[in-house]
């Protein structure tokens, strides 16, 4: 038998053999013709690809261009091409596409090379960086399971990567690679927050090391994660480094010594928590929302703006530096004065009266324990159960986070005995908010009480009588007798009355109540609403005599905007925290500016700053002297209401007005002693440490110049000894005249 093929048969098989090869690179050139038309599946228009969407953070700047904090869905921030260090380019490029920069897309000489490789059972991947781009950018399911529909994605990915490749430099396509990258946990996407996560560095100072371990997480972020993983990272990032070395990016002896060193983690996950002024954060993203929403501003393409995914730019007047302060001197206070109000309660429980029992009651109802299990079909019998039996949990405290175990009804008694404190500053010519400080700890408790939260304001609202009576032309020297005044029915109370005839500003300077009152009563209730209101007080003020001792309640946000006017010759500058909004491109989508209107005369603006600056040279606001050594010309009022359930003080500087609330969750928990609950001691000593800081700070611009006179001088008699001989003088030429 002839084995031999005729040349007949070998003509038929070569023929057959090419119409094997040219159906199949035609069924090729279909299907990528097929894909390309979108039968497969829509590809990225040509806008598309000049405008990639990527779920990326917003950042929240300070004025001092310190990201406060983000606001994110995924945790990504772009960066740009010259912030990113050469180590993390080389790293990458010697890892995943040694021949980036000589190929349009697509490396055909690798992916033959790697399609041998992977007959011979050798997997290796063959995506270019820009492939590995097109997957992250486009497919929003990630890379497909299914055979068939990878090969389908994978052609997808060869098209976009040549389009791409036309549309972007070689440089803009490593940044938006290295922008989309996801690292697999703690939310960490893209190599900005992989870099702070891991590193808690900047991508342009990461180390060759350190952007080996980020780039080698690449190929498995689960697998070759660090903290999960170490050996299996430590391992991968040497390989990284030996390719480094390879490509010539790295010395024999630096990849060696590289090689040695730990894995050398600065370990930093991030939160919604996270960064500086969270309170203010939270009120400014609803403020940003609401404002969008109220002025119609939108995309393009007319969609709403997504704070959590659109990447945008939020330029804020809070000053980094400052804010620490204000949150370090409300740390640092608040853990003595905690220690001085549970000293009190020692042997006593609060929550056994009806009020009390009441409170617990509402927490219980408040909280989302009660909420879930209510959620979960269980019956109040059954809730309250649960709420008996101990559970692990953490808890908040001064020293830190405890963990422990407790009933979670022992837990919502522990935390109603939480003090809370507000804190906010603000230059009172500009308007700029400079701090903000909604409360003790926004982990725990998200109330911000600077601007969403309003309490008893006490005795710093007797300047807004005092500055009516002004107006109506009385003097700040004027003199009253300090005794007990009853008006319309209502008599107030008085706390170490200092007996005798007092002038309004010894009385203000020392909070006497009884002298408020009876000025009250000569300018009326009305007089005195009008002028608070007028003042930027939002809150419900009634025309009722017992608004000249602050029984109405108010903000620490309209407060500080209120006591501006003094400093600011009686124009009112409405607080502004918001400067700018930019989109990712950089474009300004919004600008906000703030509304002025003159509220006091400046005659009586420059009397009340005046008497303002008795409170702390004479009356009660003089530990800022001896205790906190601030010695320049400094005003404030402080403010403590019925049963010590609120501690108030507003300071006044030329350059800063800043105001202090310290209370806690409910009214009916408080001091048992004014000595302790005052505002002189539960709120004036978180100024005072929050200024000494402010003050020793070089790079702040704030002096301690005195106030300045308004124009043309001053033509009230501020010096009561003077006004005293100049009404003595008047007598005598009144009674020789014969008046």
């Amino acid at each position: 038998m002839n084995n031999k093929l005729s040349q007949q048969d070998l003509s038929r098989y070569t023929i057959n053999f090419w119409k094997w090869i040219i159906g199949i690179i035609a069924f090729g050139a279909i299907i990528i013709f097929s894909i390309g038309l979108g039968l497969f599946g829509t590809l990225p228009s040509f806008r598309d690809l000049e405008n990639p969407k990527s779920n990326q953070a917003s950042e929240v700047i300070s004025d001092d261009n310190v990201v406060l904090g983000t606001y994110y869905i995924q945790n990504r921030t772009n960066v740009r091409y010259d912030e990113l260090s050469p180590n993390v380019i080389n790293a990458l490029i010697s890892t995943e596409d040694k021949r980036f920069y000589n190929h349009s897309g697509i490396d055909f000489k690798r992916s033959f090379a790697i399609l041998f490789k992977n007959l011979i059972g050798k997997k290796e991947g063959a995506s270019t960086i820009t492939q590995q781009l097109a997957l992250n950018l486009f497919s929003k399911e990630g890379r497909a399971k299914n055979s068939v529909k990878r090969i389908i994605q994978k052609l997808q990915e060869l098209i976009l990567a040549v389009k791409l490749e036309r549309q972007y430099t070689k440089e803009e396509i490593i940044t938006m690679y290295l922008n989309t990258v996801d690292y697999g946990s703690y939310n960490t996407y893209g190599i900005k927050s992989a870099a702070r996560t891991y590193f808690s560095t900047t991508p342009e100072k990461l180390k060759p090391h350190q952007a080996a371990i980020l780039i080698g997480m690449l190929k498995g972020p689960s697998y070759y994660n660090p903290l999960r993983n170490p050996e299996r990272a430590l391992a991968r990032r040497n390989t990284v480094l030996e390719n480094m070395r390879s490509a010539s990016y790295l010395s024999d002896e630096e990849a060696e010594r590289l090689k040695e060193l730990p894995l050398g983690l600065t370990f930093n996950p991030s939160d919604h928590n996270d960064g500086s002024a969270a309170y203010f954060r939270a009120v400014l993203k609803k403020d940003i929302q609401k404002t969008f929403e109220e002025n119609s501003i939108t995309k393009a393409d007319g969609t709403p703006y997504d704070l959590d995914r659109d990447g945008l730019k939020i330029y804020t007047t809070i000053n980094s530096r400052m804010q620490n302060y204000a949150e370090t001197a409300q740390r640092t206070y608040l853990r003595d004065l905690q220690r001085q109000f549970n000293t009190q309660f020692r042997g006593r429980n609060p929550f056994k009266s009806e009020e009390g029992k009441a409170i617990i009651d509402q927490g219980i109802k408040r909280s989302d324990r009660y909420q879930q299990l209510k959620a979960d079909g269980k019956s109040q019998e059954e809730i309250m159960e649960d709420f008996q039996r101990p559970v692990k949990m953490t808890i908040f405290s001064w020293r830190g986070d405890i963990d422990t175990v407790m009933r979670p009804i022992d837990s919502i008694r522990y935390y109603k005995m939480i003090l809370r404190n507000a804190v906010m500053s603000m230059e009172p010519q500009t308007g700029y908010v400079r701090a903000w400080v909604g409360g003790t700890s926004f982990e725990y408790f998200k109330y911000d009480q600077v601007k969403m939260g309003t309490r008893q304001v006490g005795s710093t609202a007797k300047p807004f009588t005092y500055a009516a009576a002004i107006n109506a032309g009385f003097s700040p020297c004027y003199t009253v007798p300090n005794e007990p005044v009853t008006i319309d029915g209502w008599t107030p109370g008085a706390y170490k009355p200092i007996p005798g005839y007092l002038t309004i500003k010894k009385a203000l300077a020392n909070s006497q109540n009884f002298v408020t009152a009876r000025m009250m009563n000569e300018v009326g209730p009305t007089a005195v609403s009008t002028l608070t209101k007028n003042l930027g007080i939002n809150s419900d003020v009634p025309a009722l005599p017992s608004i000249c001792l602050g029984t109405f309640d108010a903000s620490v946000y309209d407060m500080v905007g209120a006591y501006s006017t003094f400093v600011n010759h009686g124009i009112w500058t409405e607080p502004l925290y918001l400067l700018r909004i930019e989109d990712k491109n950089g474009n300004v989508i919004y600008e906000r500016k703030p509304r002025v209107k003159v509220a006091l005369n400046p005659q009586t603006a420059y009397v009340m700053t005046n008497m303002l600056k008795a409170v702390v040279t004479e009356g009660t606001g003089q530990r800022l002297r001896w205790k906190y050594s601030l010695l320049n010309p400094i005003g404030g009022k402080t403010g403590t209401t019925q049963n010590n359930s609120d501690g108030w003080f507003i300071g006044i500087t030329p350059q800063l007005v800043t105001g202090v609330w310290t209370g806690a969750e409910d009214r009916m928990i408080h001091f048992a002693s004014t000595d302790q609950g005052e505002g002189a001691n539960s709120a004036l000593p978180i100024f005072g440490l929050y200024m000494k800081s402010v003050y020793a700070d070089k790079a702040l611009s704030y002096t301690k110049g005195d106030f300045e006179l308004p124009k043309g001088g001053v033509n009230v008699t501020l010096d009561c000894g003077a006004y005293t001989q100049q009404q003595s003088g008047q007598t005598e030429v009144d009674e020789k005249l014969g008046f």
